[in-house]
């Protein structure tokens, strides 16, 4: 199933990304608008050339494909009575190389991307280079994503522990009513935010306001303050269990910070996984 969907645009025209079976989809509907619509894509299939593309890529990517439809197709492409959509070859052959979504919003016709560029080749071939170009950028946009997910990644586990501690001990204690005990959680980041940020997450907004558009506080910290973070988050919660107050967890949490941050700066190591 889709896992998610994301555009790029390409010739003026808004172009749908998903992923489907953990690769790469786009969506042929959204090529073709300025091409004629969908009448494009059925005059492409029914192209010999195109038929032997997509049954070879079938041949080499799904093991189980139905040769014996595509044999049939061969036998009538290039009779004028030969009409090809990509349900009857889906359908037909089982495969995965196209498919078909049903829908207001989501719907049209989807194709792998090799399938894809080569479609952007039979429409222009200005088109494809364009295609590739703004594919190739959103890979590039993704990866830094993925680099975005993998430092956040580091606080996520402490943060449990943290919260945890916040919620058995802290909570109880505060005889704050329900609708406002988020602020007990708030108060215990802000002190690890002025550990190791030296200011809290609001006045990070308020100094920040284009930044604090698209993040916060933590979307635009360093891996090594990052992973500093999610040390001292374990701590805290150690911190919180000994009883200690805000303005004691606050003094060890920033010398802490303080210390390990000058460690790993020092030691001019790369923390990000290599590859």
């Amino acid at each position: 199933m889709s896992l998610k969907q994301v555009s790029i645009i390409v010739d003026n025209s808004e172009i749908r990304v998903i992923k489907h079976r953990n690769q790469d989809y786009i969506c042929l509907t959204d090529m073709v608008k300025n091409y004629g619509g969908d009448v494009a894509i059925y005059s492409w299939m029914r192209n010999r050339n195109t038929l032997e593309f997509l049954g070879v890529w079938e041949l080499i990517n799904n093991l189980d494909f139905k040769g014996g439809g595509f044999e049939t197709f061969k036998k009538h492409v290039g009779l004028n009575s030969f009409h090809l959509t990509p349900k009857k070859w889906i359908d037909n052959t089982n495969a995965i190389g196209i498919i078909s979504k049903a829908g207001r919003y989501g719907g049209g016709t989807y194709a792998h991307k090799d399938i894809a560029f080569e479609f952007g080749s039979w429409l222009s071939a200005e088109f494809k280079l364009y295609l590739i170009k703004e594919f190739q950028r959103l890979k590039e946009m993704e990866s830094q994503q993925e680099h975005w997910d993998y430092r956040r990644f580091l606080t996520k586990v402490n943060w449990r522990i943290q919260t945890s501690s916040v919620r058995q001990i802290l909570i109880p204690s505060s005889n704050l009513p329900v609708n406002k005990q988020g602020i007990v959680y708030a108060v215990e980041a802000d002190i690890i935010n002025l550990a190791i940020f030296n200011t809290t997450a609001d006045d990070w907004k308020k100094n920040n306001p284009e930044l604090a558009k698209s993040g916060n506080i933590r979307d635009y910290a360093s891996i090594e303050q990052l992973t500093v973070l999610a040390n001292l988050e374990s701590i805290d919660a150690m911190l919180i269990t000994q009883g200690l107050n805000k303005e004691e967890r606050f003094n060890q949490l920033r010398v802490e910070a303080i210390r390990q941050l000058t460690a790993l700066l020092e030691s001019k190591t790369s923390l990000l996984p290599s590859g």
